[in-house]
C-alpha cells in the first residue's frame, strides 16, 4: 500500500511540474521561402530568404545550394558556416527576447563561366527554433523535412542570325556562288536542330540551293532541307557556322528564299528566320560605254591620246646655219657687183 501511495505522489509532482514549467513545444505558424528571382544569369546573384510565422529568438538554418552553379557571398540574420555546399546559419538573442528576428536570408552567385541552361535548387531546413515572450520560452517544432524552391542559371540568349549572301549579277540558268550562315553571340543550345528553306518564284519557274556534305554528296536544301534528318546540335557562346552554296535561277524574274531553323524536338517550331530576295536578269549586262565606269575603256582612251613621239617645237641648229650661208652668199653677191 505505502508503495502504492509512494508511485501516485512522484506521478502527481511529476505532472505538477510539466504543467506548471515555463517552456512549452509547438508547430510554427508558417515558415515561408523564398529566392529573390527565378532565372539567374550567370555573375548575378540571387538572395534567398526564410519568413517566420513568429518572432524567433534562435535558430538554426541550413541553406543547401549546388557548388557547380552557385559561390555563397553573404549572410543576413546570424552567423553564418559555408560548407561549400551547404550553408549553417545559428542565431541566438543575447538579449533575451528584446531583439528577435522574423526573417533571415543567405545570398549566392551565378559562377560566371555558365554557358547552359542550368536547373538548380535551394533545399531549406530549420532547427532550435524557439521565441521568448514574457519570460516563457517556447521551441518551435524542427523542420526536417526540406523546402525545395527551384529556379534556372542560363545565359542569356541572343537570337540566332540567318544571312544568304552573294556578289554582282544573276542570270538566268547560270550557277550563282553563294554563301549561307547563321550565328549567334550567345545561341540558346538545342540537341536537335535543321535548316531549311522555302522559296517563292516567278510563274512556272524554279529555283535550286545546292550544297555539298562531308561525303561530297549534292542536296538541293530547298527540296531536302540540310543536314542529318534527325537535326544537330547547336548553342553556346559564338556559335558562328557557314556554308558554300550554289544558286541556280531558271528564269529572269524576282525570286525569294526563306531560311528557317527549326527545332526538331518541339514539333519543328521555328528558331529563327529570314527571307531573303533575289533578282535574275535574262543576260549579263554589257560593259557600260561610260568611260568614268569603265576603267579599262578610260586607260585605252589615254593610251590612244599619249602620242608616241614629242613634238618639234622652236629652231634648231641646221636652221641658224643655213640663214647664215644665205646671208654670207647674198652679201657676196652684192660686193661683186658693185666692183
Amino acid at each position: 500500500m505505502k508503495k502504492i501511495i509512494s508511485a501516485l505522489a512522484i506521478i502527481t509532482v511529476l505532472t505538477i511540474l510539466i504543467f506548471s514549467g515555463k517552456t512549452y513545444a509547438a508547430a510554427i505558424s508558417s515558415f515561408e521561402v523564398e529566392p529573390s528571382k527565378t532565372t539567374v544569369r550567370p555573375a548575378e546573384e540571387v538572395k534567398v530568404t526564410a519568413t517566420f510565422g513568429e518572432a524567433l529568438s534562435s535558430y538554426t538554418i541550413k541553406v543547401s545550394y549546388d557548388k557547380n552553379i552557385f559561390e555563397y557571398v553573404s549572410t543576413e540574420g546570424g552567423e553564418a558556416n559555408d560548407t561549400t555546399d551547404k550553408v549553417i546559419v545559428s542565431f541566438h538573442d543575447t538579449t533575451g527576447g528584446a531583439n528577435p528576428r522574423q526573417n533571415m536570408s543567405v545570398t549566392f552567385k551565378a559562377k560566371g563561366d555558365i554557358t547552359t541552361s542550368n536547373p538548380t535548387e535551394f533545399t531549406v531546413t530549420a532547427e532550435g527554433m524557439a521565441k521568448v515572450e514574457g519570460g516563457t520560452t517556447t521551441n518551435f517544432d524542427d523542420i526536417t523535412t526540406p523546402i525545395v524552391k527551384n529556379l534556372t542559371v542560363e545565359p542569356q540568349y541572343i537570337d540566332y542570325t540567318l544571312k544568304l549572301e552573294t556578289t554582282g549579277e544573276i542570270v538566268k540558268e547560270q550557277e550563282k556562288e553563294m554563301t549561307l550562315s547563321y550565328s549567334s553571340p550567345m545561341g540558346h543550345y538545342y540537341e536537335h536542330a535543321r535548316l531549311i528553306a522555302e522559296a517563292t518564284t516567278p510563274a512556272g519557274s524554279t529555283v535550286k540551293l545546292l550544297a555539298k556534305d562531308i561525303a561530297d554528296l549534292e542536296h538541293d536544301i530547298i527540296q531536302s532541307g540540310w543536314g542529318d534528318a534527325q537535326g544537330f546540335k547547336i548553342g553556346g557562346k559564338d556559335v558562328a557556322q557557314t556554308l558554300q552554296v550554289r544558286g541556280t535561277f531558271s528564269d529572269a524574274g524576282d525570286y525569294g528564299i526563306t531560311l528557317k531553323l527549326i527545332d526538331r524536338d518541339n514539333s519543328d517550331a521555328i528558331i529563327a528566320q529570314q527571307t531573303f530576295k533575289f533578282t535574275a536578269l535574262e543576260t549579263a549586262t554589257p560593259p557600260t560605254t561610260n568611260p568614268e565606269n569603265n576603267p579599262e575603256q578610260v586607260e585605252e582612251i589615254n593610251k590612244e591620246q599619249t602620242p608616241t613621239e614629242l613634238p618639234k617645237t622652236g629652231f634648231n641648229i641646221y636652221t641658224t646655219i643655213i640663214a647664215i650661208l644665205v646671208l654670207l652668199t647674198s652679201g657676196y653677191i652684192v660686193l661683186n657687183k658693185r666692183k
